[in-house]
C-alpha cells in the first residue's frame, strides 16, 4: 500500500490517495483491536465478565496509529507533490519520511505489546505474570494483604481468591496515562470473578496512608518502576514499612540498576535489617520469555520475595 500511496501521489491524483490513507487507518484499528459491538453487561448480570483492560492502552496504540497516518499524508502531501519545490520540498520529504517511519516503528513495537498482554489474545502474558506473582502470595487465616499499584485489581482478585480466609486490598492513584483503570472497574471485576474478600481505595506508593506494621503480605506488580524516582529504593522500603513482622512480600518489576540501582547492596541492607529469605528471583523465562523481555522492554524483570 505505501508503493501505492508514492505513484499516486507522485501522479497528482490527491483524492484517492487520501482515501487510501484513511483505509490503511480503518484497517489497521479493525484488525488489531478486532472491534466488536458488545453490550455493557448489567450490575445484576450473573454471566458479567471481568475486564482487566490491557497494560498497552488501547488510546496510546491508537493514537500512535493516528499519527503516523497524519504523518504520512503530509509526506505524501508536501514531500512528493508540486505544492512546494526545492530545497523546502527536499526538507519536508526528509522530515516527515523520518517521522512516519519512527511513527510506523512505535506503532506495531505497541500493537504487538497490546496484543502480547491481551486477556484476550494468544499469549496472555498478563495473565500468566498475574497468576505467577499470586503463588507467591500467602495469608495466615484471618490476614491482611496489599496490593499496592492495583491497576484494575488484576492481581488484588488473584491473591484475595487463593486466600479465602483472608482480605485483600488494592490501591491505586489511577492516573490520566491509564484513564480506563478506576475504583469502580476494580470493584466490578472482583463481583464479576465472586471474589467478595477484596477493596480498593486511592492511594500513593511514595506515601502509604497505613500504619507501620499493617499488613501480613504485600505484593505490586510491574508499578514502581513508572514512578518517576531518583531512589526506587525508598519505595520498597515505604511498602515494607507497613508490613507486620513475620509477613511476606513479594514484588514483581524491572529491577535493572538503571531504575533502582544496586539491588544486591539492598538485598544486604534488608537482611541486615532482619529480613529473611531475602531473595531476587529473576522472572526471565518464568513469565516472559527471553527474547519478549528484550524487545518488550521487560530486561531486568525480576521477583523480590523475603519474610520481615
Amino acid at each position: 500500500m505505501g508503493f501505492g500511496f508514492f505513484m499516486m501521489a507522485r501522479k497528482g491524483i490527491w483524492i484517492p490517495c487520501v482515501i487510501l490513507a484513511v483505509v490503511w487507518l480503518i484497517h489497521v484499528i479493525y484488525f488489531v483491536f478486532k472491534v466488536k459491538t458488545i453490550k455493557e453487561p448489567r450490575k445484576d448480570d450473573i454471566n458479567m465478565k471481568p475486564d482487566y483492560k490491557n497494560w498497552m492502552p488501547k488510546g496510546m496504540v491508537l493514537s500512535a496509529v493516528i499519527a503516523t497516518t497524519v504523518f504520512l499524508l503530509l509526506f505524501i502531501v508536501f514531500g512528493l507533490t508540486g505544492i512546494v519545490s526545492g530545497t523546502l520540498k527536499t526538507l519536508l520529504f526528509i522530515v516527515f519520511l523520518t517521522f512516519t517511519a519512527i511513527g510506523l516503528c512505535v506503532s506495531v513495537w505497541m500493537i504487538l505489546m497490546y496484543r502480547a498482554f491481551s486477556y484476550d489474545g494468544k499469549r496472555q502474558m498478563s495473565r500468566q505474570i498475574i497468576e505467577g506473582v499470586a503463588e507467591y502470595v500467602k495469608l495466615p487465616d484471618g490476614g491482611k494483604g496489599l496490593d499496592v499499584g492495583c491497576g484494575s485489581g488484576a492481581l488484588t482478585i488473584a491473591c484475595a481468591r487463593r486466600n479465602p480466609n483472608a482480605s485483600f486490598i488494592g490501591i491505586d492513584r489511577w492516573g490520566k496515562e491509564y484513564a480506563s483503570f478506576n475504583k469502580p472497574l476494580c470493584e466490578n471485576n472482583a463481583k464479576a470473578e465472586g471474589v467478595d474478600n477484596v477493596s480498593f481505595a486511592r492511594g500513593d506508593a511514595c506515601k502509604l496512608d497505613f500504619a507501620d506494621e499493617t499488613f501480613d503480605a504485600v505484593t505490586s506488580n510491574y508499578v514502581y518502576h513508572n514512578i518517576p524516582s531518583n531512589d526506587r529504593q525508598a519505595i520498597l522500603l515505604e511498602t515494607l514499612r507497613v508490613l507486620k513482622k513475620g509477613g511476606t512480600f513479594a514484588i514483581h518489576d524491572i529491577f535493572s540498576k538503571s531504575k533502582y540501582g544496586d539491588m544486591n547492596a539492598f538485598m544486604k541492607k534488608l537482611k541486615d535489617m532482619g529480613y529473611e529469605k531475602v531473595e531476587l528471583i529473576d522472572s526471565t523465562g518464568k513469565f516472559v520469555t527471553k527474547w519478549e523481555s528484550v524487545w518488550m522492554e521487560l530486561a531486568g524483570s525480576a521477583l523480590l520475595t523475603g519474610r520481615k
